[in-house]
């Protein structure tokens, strides 16, 4: 990795988002819902935050949104944009936006789901446009 790469901390792995992280592994991008009050709610865990109910499943997201909002760090050794993206499936996540100039990156874009690999190789959810 040369020092004008974007480098990613490794994530905090559990019990309650191991399964989140072993199907990033294998490319799927998953959720979770709430089978009483029927929400989706991300970041994964087990007792839904909108009612707090334990009675939740997991489900494959189709990794597709529009870009909520939007920040550029500059001041960093290698500048990058994060993004609250809301996606298709109603919830609004915090992600890394790659794969477009910061000049063109706008609120309401189309974005879809990609990979990059942390600095300890887990592979992690990105957005870019499309």
């Amino acid at each position: 990795m040369s020092s004008t790469e974007r480098r990613y901390p490794d994530p905090v792995v559990d019990d309650e988002s191991r399964p989140f992280w072993q199907a990033l592994e294998q490319g799927v991008f998953l959720l979770k819902r709430c089978r009483s009050c029927n929400r989706t709610h991300y970041y994964p865990r087990s007792i839904c935050p909108y009612c707090g109910s334990g009675d939740t499943e997991w489900y494959s997201s189709a990794g597709q949104g529009c870009i909520y909002s939007y920040s550029i760090a500059r001041r960093e050794t290698v500048p990058y944009a994060i993004a609250y993206v809301t996606l298709d499936e109603g919830v609004t996540i915090m992600t890394n936006l790659v794969g477009v100039p910061f000049d063109e990156i706008r609120v309401g874009a189309r974005v879809r789901l990609d990979f990059v690999r942390t600095e300890g190789g887990q592979r992690l959810a990105v957005f870019q446009p499309g």
